[in-house]
């Protein structure tokens, strides 16, 4: 098995290799100058090879492709497509008419060229049904467990019911109590937090949350907290976004970090633990279909 990590991941699939205990290989990635892509991977004889690639934004989507492309042109037998951070994710479902459903179209695209499909905290269940091959769907609950635990926070909270049973493994990991806010989305950067008597009065407080995008959630959530006598203030997500006012919204909590699934200077958080052992999980299960 050799790991083949694109430029939306190479630190994180750098991280699961070295779990994993197996070669790492870098590919060349560079542009025509029209603005197209080209990929060129390091040649080797493996029948399995695991690409390790964030579809987000756009080219690197182009990018997971023409790596899966290139592998199968080098004879790999076997790939396992692993997608950190599943872009496009968030339409799951038709809204409007005349709309497509983008994470359908994604998981249709990704498994032409896939054996196996490993995602983790997607945003919503329903998308490993558009997968024919086999799938699995991880979670980051672990990794930020640790992160929090260090920082000896006593409640999770999470910013909407939706994520209540995320907020409630991360609480009962870290033996602390959680909750959630009542949050009502009016757009795509509008949200309207319905105040809740919590007894966040001289607690250590984490915000936990599947993605971080402009921040606003998290800054409205800690407002509230900080009207009810937080001590500290915590953020966590999975996928870190960060767009928009996003840096001037987590100024609102005393720290945050998310993981590694999108790659910056805020991803304080492996998970290629989690990715390595799904990826022996799925090695097995490919390996004897």
């Amino acid at each position: 098995m050799k790991v083949v990590a694109g430029s939306a991941s190479p630190a994180l699939g750098r991280r699961i290799a070295e779990v994993l205990g197996v070669d790492f290989l870098k590919p060349e990635i560079s542009y025509f100058p029209d603005g197209e892509l080209r990929v060129q991977i390091p040649e080797f004889q493996d029948e399995l090879a695991v690409v390790v690639q964030t579809t987000y934004p756009n080219d690197k989507i182009i990018e997971m492709f023409l790596l899966q492309d290139a592998l199968r042109e080098m004879g790999v037998k076997k790939i396992i497509s692993v997608v950190p951070y599943f872009g496009y994710s968030r339409q799951d479902k038709i809204f409007n008419a005349g709309e497509a459903i983008s994470a359908r179209a994604m998981a249709k695209h990704i498994e032409l060229e896939s054996d196996a499909f490993i995602g983790i905290d997607l945003h919503a269940d329903s998308i490993l049904s558009w997968f024919s091959v086999p799938t699995l769907h991880k979670h980051a609950t672990g990794p930020i467990s640790d992160w929090l635990r260090d920082r000896k926070v006593d409640m999770v909270i999470s910013p909407d019911k939706g994520g209540f049973k995320r907020a409630k493994y991360v609480a009962e990991a870290t033996g602390a109590e959680f909750d959630y806010l009542e949050k009502t989305r009016l757009s795509g950067t509008e949200v309207i937090i319905k105040p809740k008597s919590l007894d966040a009065d001289g607690r250590r407080i984490a915000i936990v949350d599947d993605i971080i995008s402009t921040g606003g959630t998290i800054a409205r959530a800690a407002e509230q907290l900080r009207t009810q006598g937080a001590e500290k203030i915590y953020a966590v997500c999975t996928h870190g976004l960060f767009i928009g006012k996003a840096m001037e919204n987590m100024k609102k909590v005393d720290e945050f970090a998310s993981t590694d699934t999108i790659e910056s200077e805020n991803s304080r958080i492996t998970v290629a633990g989690v990715f390595a052992e799904a990826i022996k999980e799925m090695e097995t299960k490919i390996l004897k279909s």
